[in-house]
Order: structure tokens, then C-alpha cells, then sequence
């Protein structure tokens, strides 16, 4: 963006018959509700649709939409909410205009299976995307050029992103929200959806599985003092320990009921822990990787970029909190 110019704010969701009507409807929430609390520079949403009309939906009912493709090329913000992912084509006048909102500088954005229309763009080839954990194996194979990412929440970069199934996408929009108007802004329009501002980890816990397949685990009482105590250095052999069994069970175990190693588990919990305090301490990094147990800054750096794709240092950058207090 030149400097100087205003954002464009307009966000337009694109609908089409057999509409999903939840990541359409939080995607009106999040950018259509008027919010003056926010300021004269809020989100304007609109609605379009290929073939203006009477549009049906996934859940039994009808929606008329007047306005066609030509609403796209005033848009700021295109939000794709859903798709049809039966291999129906998408026809080459939606996808050029995809392509050419893209390159006068409009974001794209995808709600879980509209990875599949993003997908059928190109702009998608050789990213990092990702869509309903269902759905990923179709999209690899239909479009192999994607790198196709099944245990993230969302992914994005250079104004196109992706996020998992149906409620990933509020994680997504929330953290659109985030990059335009920082983390208090996010976090306001959260708390006015009763959710939390970000979530830890990926799809992977979703899986088809429960977090622990048994309420009497032997992995119940291992879990609690994981997470009590995340700074201690703990061993595989120490985890096999507290749950009386023995390591190769224990690996076994966590595969079957959390469908992780124990290791990768136990950061996972650690990188939680450091974004909470990037977010809502001045703590130094030493400090943060001391408390979570990754042992040192360089340590906290390694895991925090590899499972977040960005730094410590940026995250706090971008997400601290405005009421943010140094804490012991």
C-alpha cells in the first residue's frame, strides 16, 4: 500500500448456491455488526454472488443476493466462506476475478472447504494452506502444487489465507482483526462473541479422537503434573514413572488417546504457556524460557518460530496486551 493511502476496509463475502451458512454467518458477524465503539475506520461488509438471485443454502433455507462479481472489485478483503468440495469447477470468470482482485492488492480469504476454490486459482501453489482436516487429503491430491498443512488452524501470507474447519475460521477473522487493528481490537471483538481471542494448537487434536479416550486414563494424573509443572526437566523415563508404565507403553498410550508424542505434547504445552506470558508480561526471554522449561532464549526461539512461524520477540510485538504489567 502506497504510503499515505487509507485502508480499504470493505469486506465482501462471496456466496453461492449451497452457501454454508455458519463461516458465512461469522464472517458477517465479525465484519458486518456495526461496532462505533471501534471508530469511523470499522470493516464495511457486503455480500455478492456470481449469479445474483436466489441462492439455496446448507441448511435448508433460501438467501437472495441482488449484487454479482463487479461488488469484488472494490473490495479490500474477499472472504470465501466455504465451498462446494463435490469437484464441481468453479467457472473461469470467478476464478479471473479472483485472480485479478488479487493483484490490485485485495486480500483473499478462505473458510474451510473454500480452500478449494482458492485452491483452483493457482494462488494457492507452492503456499502453506490449510482446510477442514476431512477435506485435506482431497485437496493435496486435486491440487498438488498446494502445500497443504492438515494440523494448523489457518495459515496465510501475501494476502491470501486459509483456516481449517468451520470454526477455525473465527480464529482466521479474529486474527484479520489483529493485523488491521491490533490486539485490543481482537480481543474486544472476542469478548463481544464469547470466545477466546487466539487458540493454542492445530487440528490434530480434533481428529476423530478425543483427548483422552478413557475419563479413568493412567494418563490423567501424567497430564495434570505436566502441566502444573512444565519448567521441570522432565524424561521420558520420568513420564513413564508417574504413569506406572513403561516408556514404550507410554509413547503407545499418548499416540492412541492424543494422538501426539509425549515430548511433542509436553512443548506444545510450553509454547502455550509462552505465548500467555509474552501476551501479558514484560518478562525477558530468559525468564519466559526458564518458567515454561525450554531452557534458554535460543531454546524458546526454536520451538516458539517452528510451531507458530513467528518469533517471540514479533509475537510479543503484535499480540502483547495493552494492560501488560512486568510480573515476578
Amino acid at each position: 500500500m502506497p504510503p499515505g493511502t487509507a485502508p480499504n476496509r470493505l469486506v465482501v463475502a462471496l456466496a453461492y448456491d449451497g452457501l454454508c451458512t455458519f463461516e458465512f454467518g461469522i464472517t458477517a458477524e465479525i465484519f458486518g455488526l456495526a461496532r462505533p465503539e471501534m471508530g469511523a475506520d470499522w470493516y464495511r461488509f457486503a455480500t455478492c454472488t456470481e449469479r445474483p438471485g436466489r441462492l439455496s443454502t446448507n441448511a435448508g433455507l433460501s438467501v437472495q443476493v441482488d449484487t454479482g462479481l463487479e461488488t469484488l472489485a472494490a473490495a479490500g478483503t474477499i472472504v470465501i466462506p466455504g465451498w462446494r468440495a463435490d469437484g464441481e469447477a468453479p467457472s473461469r470468470d470467478l476464478l479471473d476475478t479472483l485472480i485479478a482482485a488479487h493483484r490490485r492488492g485485495a486480500r483473499l480469504v478462505s473458510i474451510c472447504s473454500g480452500a478449494f476454490l482458492l485452491a483452483a486459482t493457482g494462488l494457492l501453489d507452492g503456499r502453506r494452506a490449510t482446510t477442514h482436516w476431512r477435506y485435506a487429503d482431497r485437496l493435496q491430491a486435486r491440487h498438488p502444487a498446494v502445500l497443504v498443512d492438515a494440523d494448523t488452524l489457518y495459515a496465510g501470507d501475501d494476502r491470501v489465507f486459509t483456516s481449517a474447519g468451520s470454526a477455525a475460521g473465527i480464529d482466521l477473522l479474529l486474527h484479520l482483526v489483529r493485523l488491521d487493528f491490533g490486539p485490543d481490537a481482537a480481543n474486544s471483538v472476542a469478548r463481544r462473541l464469547v470466545v477466546a481471542s487466539h487458540r493454542s494448537g492445530g487440528q490434530a487434536q480434533f481428529i476423530e479422537r478425543p483427548v483422552l479416550t478413557s475419563p479413568n486414563s493412567p494418563l490423567q494424573s501424567l497430564l495434570d503434573q505436566l502441566r502444573r509443572d512444565p519448567s521441570r526437566s522432565w524424561t521420558i523415563g520420568q513420564m513413564a514413572r508417574v504413569a506406572a508404565m513403561s516408556e514404550r507403553t507410554l509413547a503407545r498410550r499418548f499416540q492412541e488417546e492424543i494422538g501426539d508424542s509425549p515430548m511433542a505434547w509436553l512443548i506444545k504445552q510450553r509454547i502455550a504457556l509462552a505465548r500467555d506470558l509474552l501476551e501479558t508480561t514484560s518478562q525477558p526471554m530468559e525468564r519466559i524460557a526458564e518458567r515454561t522449561g525450554l531452557g534458554t532464549a535460543t531454546n524458546l526461539r526454536l520451538h516458539f518460530t517452528a510451531q507458530l512461524g513467528i518469533p517471540p520477540n514479533l509475537y510479543r510485538k503484535q499480540f502483547r496486551r495493552t494492560d501488560t504489567v512486568a510480573a515476578a
